[in-house]
């Protein structure tokens, strides 16, 4: 079995690849179902999850993919800024990550110290929805743009 260097980044990659869209995906959807119900149980509830799975697995899988990425190309001699499909897969993973820490990690914060209120049953304050539509709108582009990354990572355009 080839255990070379290459095949252990590339699998860190690609295993990252998985826990990062993965659970944006499935957290987008997972939350959004929760809040069409509008009970407060439930929000609360998946209000709580997404914060610890983007924790877990958003950034987790985040963590495994720079390091995958960003060591193969170092071991190849590849320059991850002019190399355009790396720098384009690159910038697309990091305006992605600034969306997230700029904007949804607050708001999800914010949403949780609400929903940790309204957790026993107590109604559903109207800044928690304000949240949920920033959350949703910025969210949603934070989702797309990594996968453009992949585009650039299988097409790896020259020209």
């Amino acid at each position: 079995m080839d255990t070379s260097p290459y095949l252990l980044l590339k699998t860190l990659h690609l295993v990252g690849v998985v826990l990062f869209l993965g659970n944006i995906v499935v957290t987008g959807w997972w939350k959004v179902m929760a809040d069409r119900t509008r009970h407060p149980q439930i929000v609360a509830f998946a209000q709580r999850q997404v914060t610890l799975t983007d924790w877990v697995f958003t950034a987790g899988g985040a963590t495994l993919l720079a390091i995958g990425g960003l060591g193969n190309a170092h071991l190849h001699g590849l320059d991850h800024q002019h190399v355009r499909w790396l720098a384009w897969g690159y910038w697309s993973f990091m305006v992605s990550g600034v969306l997230w820490v700029a904007v949804l990690i607050p708001v999800q914060v914010q949403q949780a110290r609400l929903a940790r209120a309204f957790a026993d049953g107590d109604p559903i304050p109207e800044r928690y929805w304000q949240l949920g539509r920033i959350w949703m709108t910025v969210g949603s582009v934070a989702t797309v743009i990594p996968f453009t990354a992949i585009w650039w990572m299988v097409v790896k355009p020259v020209a």
